[in-house]
């Protein structure tokens, strides 16, 4: 019997000893650096530790907090993508609220004035256009720029353990990639805010006074669940395994289930009309206004994966793609606004002209491999985890 009871001690132990612990959670590494500072928070609904908002913590710890940064779908994490949003005050806790999308992608000098201390803490995806980077960035620059600390509390990187894609070239630069690096790279937002600074990516090559919380128990390639979704329609584990491979989708007339119950699990468009599956988006909360809205849409259903499997293959899925623009009816119109959009979320127009050539797939990869290389070098530099 004490055999038995040693054994799930034992058991015990090591599973809580390998539970990841977010750099949020880690308060003894930077609540006393806030004490009596000002301090501006970048957050949004994933900024939580222990089921409490990190706000509200804050402020039960007395820190002051003198406002919100709030990125693309805003601070409770409602608006959809690429929507406006407007400055505003949170109810809840009377702090004031400045969105970072839109046009005022960058905090500006007024902005920052009186501010000693910027906290970020954002669960990002782990993939180069998902736009939470962009805001990352330019909170480095402006704060670079008006002598403002950075406080980064680092987050798993649910689709850690990949790097693969096409490497980003600068003159394709947009708020969905900003980076010369691959669309995975397995990296945690921890790592990766000391690549851009050490790298010197900010405007004019300035660093920022950067700090980053670190994770605990964490290993990259750890499959990792998000208890809150990173944004409206990434809404479980799968549909963030499979969105690296399925937003190429959003600059062509295919629809990725935006305005369904199924985000990021399925693809379809009206020209795709051999497929047995369908469905027809409507508008929803994070989708007021989906692709091909009320028109049945014809494709493939992938809710049926297993995310851990998807998580395991090490790569992009590019055969979704290729095989929708083969088979499609309107080639001519499967890229949007004569490609601009594919190209900037692919980072150059050239895995656009190879589909269009009908390259395969293997001489498509064959033709990333010499930079994903060079990057993994650069990369290396940075690690913070085995």
């Amino acid at each position: 019997m004490k055999a038995i009871f040693l054994l799930l001690w034992l058991s015990l132990m090591t599973l809580s000893a390998t539970v990841i612990s977010t750099g949020a959670q880690n308060t003894k590494a930077y609540l006393s650096a806030l004490q009596n500072k000002n301090i501006a928070v970048v957050v949004n609904p994933s900024s939580t530790l222990n089921h409490q908002h990190l706000v509200d913590f804050l402020q039960s710890q007395k820190i002051n907090i003198v406002k919100i940064f709030a990125p693309e779908h805003g601070f409770r994490g409602t608006a959809d993508a690429g929507e406006h949003l407007k400055d505003g005050v949170d109810l809840k806790s009377g702090l004031s609220i400045i969105s970072l999308y839109g046009k005022h992608k960058k905090p500006t000098p007024q902005d920052l004035e009186g501010v000693d201390i910027i906290l970020f803490d954002i669960q990002d995806v782990g993939v180069r256009f998902y736009t939470y980077l962009s805001t990352l960035h330019y909170i480095l620059e402006a704060a670079a720029e008006n002598g403002v600390k950075v406080i980064v509390l680092d987050r798993p990187n649910p689709n850690g353990g990949r790097i693969d894609g096409p490497l980003l070239q600068k003159e394709f630069r947009s708020f969905v990639g900003l980076h010369p690096v691959p669309i995975l790279y397995d990296m945690t937002i921890g790592e990766y805010a000391l690549m851009i600074n050490g790298e010197r990516w900010l405007n004019g090559g300035i660093k920022a006074d950067l700090e980053v919380i670190p994770l605990q128990n964490y290993h990259h390639g750890d499959f990792y669940t998000l208890s809150i979704k990173p944004s409206p329609n990434l809404p479980n584990d799968l549909s963030i395994a499979l969105y690296p491979s399925l937003t190429f989708f959003e600059g062509t007339n295919f629809s990725v289930g935006r305005g369904t119950s199924r985000q990021f699990q399925l693809y379809g468009a009206p020209t795709y009309k051999d497929k047995n599956f369908s469905f027809v988006p409507t508008p929803q909360a994070g989708a007021k206004y989906p692709k091909h809205q009320g028109k049945r849409c014809y494709g493939v259903d992938l809710s049926y994966l297993d995310a851990h499997k998807e998580h395991a293959r090490g790569s992009l899925n590019l055969a979704y793609l290729l095989d929708a623009y083969h088979q499609s009816s309107d080639k001519k119109g499967f890229f949007l606004n004569k490609g601009g959009f594919f190209d900037k979320l692919s980072g150059s127009d050239r895995l656009r002209e190879q589909i269009m050539a009908g390259e395969s797939e293997a001489k498509i990869r064959a033709s990333w491999q010499k930079d994903l290389d060079a990057f993994k070098a650069i990369r290396e530099q940075y690690l913070l985890y085995p």
